[in-house]
């Protein structure tokens, strides 16, 4: 099931709760299936390859890139795949405060998607390493690491989704400059109806398009008049009113500076001298 990753980080910044015991499992070590979750809820950080385990029926596919959490005695049941070798560690908690056991998320199955970070695999590794050593000062450090585990991930899905959110706000946005470039569009008409802010609109550009949305209007407008340039034989006055330049002058001195050649120029050069 999809999770809202902000209300998790305060789920989890909410409770009190310590790690009960980290295990990590291989294809290797022939690995007998159980048939119900632990006693505690856990995270599952997948490290190599994929396996499918259904929590009370619901199926997720471990592989990296990917931490699955299981609530406390779940129905189990598990799908090799033909030649797959994997491996996971699984990290059991529990939750301090009775009251809470039975919270929102803690006795949920979910998925987050994390991509690949190698930080948080590092973390993963020295969680397992301080883990398996003995002392208090060991256990101190078990658990603060875990909770870096937890931030770390938490931290990679939240700039994934937000990643998708500014990739998909520069889709539309651009995609509606294409369509209506030749009118009188601004950066704060823009930024108005798709209800952000022009300095959340600049840096969505800025990460997509390597330039600001005032630029990219721009440049748009003059790429359509190249290609009129090609196709008509209309004055340039016309083709900058079509674009949706009202000033000639400004029209000239800009496409200018793009294509090294006036309209006029370029017009010139290019269509009565093909050759």
């Amino acid at each position: 099931m999809k999770i809202d990753v902000n209300q998790l980080a305060e789920h989890l910044a909410h409770i009190p709760f310590q790690v009960e015991g980290i295990y990590r499992y291989t294809s290797y070590l022939g690995v007998p299936y159980a048939e119900y979750t632990d006693s505690f809820p856990g995270f599952i950080f997948p490290l190599t390859g994929k396996i499918q385990f259904q929590f009370n029926g619901t199926p997720y596919i471990f592989s990296p890139g990917k931490v699955v959490h299981g609530g406390a005695k779940m129905k189990l049941d598990q799908k090799n795949f033909d030649n797959a070798n994997w491996e996971y560690i699984l990290v059991l908690y529990r939750i301090c405060n009775s009251e809470l056991q039975e919270s929102s998320f803690s006795h949920q199955h979910f998925e987050l998607s994390t991509g690949q970070s190698p930080r948080l695999i590092e973390l993963l590794m020295r969680l397992w390493h301080v883990y398996n050593q003995r002392g208090g000062i060991s256990m101190f450090q078990t658990e603060m690491l875990f909770r870096d585990v937890l931030n770390e991930a938490l931290l990679c899905v939240a700039n994934r989704q937000n990643s998708c959110e500014s990739h998909t706000l520069f889709e539309r946005v651009s995609s509606y400059i294409h369509e209506y470039y030749h009118q009188s569009l601004t950066i704060p008409l823009l930024a108005e109806q798709y209800n952000v802010n022009r300095n959340r609109l600049s840096y969505v550009f800025r990460k997509h398009a390597g330039m600001g949305p005032a630029e990219y209007l721009l440049k748009y407008r003059i790429n359509m008049a190249q290609k009129m340039l090609f196709t008509s034989d209309a004055p340039v006055q016309y083709i900058a009113q079509t674009v949706g330049i009202a000033d000639p002058f400004y029209f000239s001195r800009v496409f200018k500076k793009q294509f090294g050649l006036s309209p006029t120029e370029y017009r010139e050069k290019f269509i009565n001298n093909p050759c």
